[in-house]
């Protein structure tokens, strides 16, 4: 149990022992089992929260566990959401710098890193952050070593393959939220620009989360009308209608976002938490989750990227083989050489 708990008061505890023996008879004798669908969340930022309050409000555990080293702003986040427990159905909520509060989750969300400073290298952002990561994977593993992991963190392609190396687990249970969010953002834009809801536009954002993501044209449908059957030039510099700045519209969004209002959390929160009940709920629905890839699209390195992947309880059941255009195949490999190249320099892991 969390020390962030609020005790009973000392001189009021005889009076509660006293109304709680008279109110409550027990039956059972043998302690309450452990909890079946725990979910853990690892930093509460603005990310980890919005993660922490969607997963929450769509019924997905029966605790939660959040863990943070920033003290003050742990308990103050716990505290909060307790009080609001009469608005939720996860019965226990608690928190606390020590891992042991995590122990038998089933998932654990993975939110916490250090943020890009000015002029700093893509790389020494990676390597300061394997440095975090040392001291939260092994920690994580020690009290839930069954867990399924689904890593937020950014860049989160580099930090899952890190967190695969770090935990030890297979990688069917090490998931990048990868571009769950880029297909949903890339959706939702084509909806708009087509005058339907998001969900009744079909396509795929894969590859990387960033700036190399890769947009399958040749799969964008509406209720099975192909658009490149429409317009064989979508997507392309020649395309007179020019939706390939829808693309470009997807991966610029997010610096959009944080030039405006500091950060990214709400989309992000609301992309792990579909991914949550996939898994939790044993739904086996397909998303575009970042995975190890190696050996698939002639990718010969140990690299994460996202492609369409089965999520149910097992974590990535399987991954689904796109039929990929030799452009879209070369993009995905020009996506995995990027990340390659970061990866290769890592110390430590």
């Amino acid at each position: 149990m969390s020390r962030f708990l609020v005790p009973i008061c000392s001189s009021s505890s005889a009076i509660m022992s006293s109304v709680l023996q008279k109110l409550i008879s027990p039956l059972a004798s043998s302690p309450a089992e452990p909890p079946r669908n725990k979910v853990t969340v690892v930093g509460v930022g603005q990310v980890g929260m919005a993660c922490a309050v969607s997963i929450l409000l769509r019924d997905l555990c029966d605790e939660l566990a959040l863990v943070d080293v920033m003290e003050d702003r742990l308990k103050g986040e716990m505290m909060d959401l307790q009080h609001g427990s009469l608005f939720l159905k996860t019965s226990k909520i608690v928190a606390d710098k020590d891992y042991a509060v995590t122990a038998n989750s089933r998932l654990v969300v993975v939110t916490a890193g250090v943020r890009q400073q000015e002029g700093e290298s893509r790389l020494n952002l990676v390597q300061r952050n394997v440095n975090v990561f040392k001291s939260i994977i092994p920690q994580i593993i020690k009290y839930s070593p069954n867990c399924t992991m689904i890593v937020v963190s950014n860049p989160v392609d580099v930090l899952t393959y890190v967190t695969w190396k770090l935990s030890g687990l297979p990688k069917h249970r090490v998931i990048g939220s990868g571009t769950n969010l880029d297909s949903a953002r890339f959706r939702y834009m084509m909806a708009e620009r087509l005058g339907i809801h998001a969900t009744s536009f079909n396509g795929w954002v894969l590859g990387e989360h960033g700036d190399t993501s890769v947009p399958v044209w040749s799969g964008a449908n509406v209720a099975g009308v192909n658009l490149q059957k429409l317009n064989p030039e979508i997507g392309t510099d020649a395309d007179k209608e020019q939706w390939k700045a829808t693309h470009k519209a997807v991966v610029d969004s997010a610096y959009e976002v944080i030039r405006l209002k500091g950060y990214t959390n709400w989309a992000i929160g609301l992309s792990v938490a579909d991914l949550t009940e996939s898994i939790i709920k044993n739904m086996s629905r397909v998303h575009p989750v970042s995975t190890m890839v190696k050996d698939m699209y002639g990718i010969g390195e140990e690299v994460f990227l996202s492609l369409p992947c089965v999520l149910n309880n097992t974590g990535v059941s399987s991954v689904v083989n796109m039929t990929l255009t030799d452009a879209e195949v070369s993009q995905l490999k020009k996506s995995a050489d990027t990340l390659w190249g970061i990866q290769k320099d890592l110390k430590d892991i």
